[in-house]
């Protein structure tokens, strides 16, 4: 696969400080999508040390999701049997197996729910909220709202596929939707097309690393004056 680009020029927006009422999506940090597994996105361990680092920062709640197929799942190039006709990838993410496993450097400690999604054989599943096709959803929506979240802040693997489901999922779903496009592992170098199918959704492009810097910024000093 072509090497994922850093964020295409300097089409990001900045946003408020983080709260009780914010949650950090983290999409997909599997071993089969970093280098060595089966569906490697090329520069997708580049974003986890990121991605640590935002679950540091005050968000209500930090959700993690994972596929977790069946190994005859519908969208494996080696399952014969008709179903969804959507796309077609290697075999990957199989439940309960090292490739679905997420990957050793994601810290863990901030994670407050795991959103296993893929698990019908025959449809597929990118969005962290339902199916492909509109159907069966995972209850993350509802148990966000119980939680009184109102923005959501998307990070993970990959832009052009997960990512991009689940934040227009969200916000169809009434939450305020952020990408963090710095912490997210894209398939291609060129990063405009996604960005603007995004923004025509309602979506807004964010800067993690602004985040981050911001977040320092507003700690106070410990020097004594």
């Amino acid at each position: 696969m072509a090497q994922a680009g850093r964020p295409a020029g300097k089409s990001v927006t900045t946003f408020p400080a983080i709260g009780h009422r914010d949650a950090l999506l983290i999409i997909d940090v599997q071993n089969d999508f970093l280098p060595g597994g089966t569906l490697a996105v090329e520069d997708g361990a580049r974003i986890i040390p990121m991605i640590n680092r935002l679950q540091s920062l005050p968000f209500g709640r930090v959700v993690a999701t994972q596929d977790w197929h069946p190994r005859d799942h519908v969208s494996f190039t080696t399952t014969t049997e008709k179903g969804d006709t959507g796309d077609r990838w290697p075999p990957h993410c199989i439940a309960a197996t090292w490739g679905a496993a997420f990957a050793d450097t994601l810290e863990q400690a901030h994670i407050g729910l795991i959103v296993r999604k893929g698990i019908n054989p025959g449809i597929d599943s990118y969005s962290a909220f339902r199916d492909n096709d509109g159907g069966n959803e995972t209850g993350l929506s509802q148990w966000l709202s119980a939680c009184g979240v109102e923005r959501v802040f998307i990070c993970g693997i990959a832009l052009e596929y997960c990512v991009r489901a689940t934040a227009r999922d969200a916000r169809r779903d009434g939450f305020e939707t952020f990408v963090l496009d710095a912490a997210c592992a894209a398939i291609n170098d060129d990063r405009r097309g996604i960005h603007h199918d995004l923004r025509a959704a309602g979506i807004t492009i964010a800067d993690a690393r602004t985040l981050l810097r911001d977040r320092l910024k507003r700690q106070p000093s410990n020097t004594l004056k």
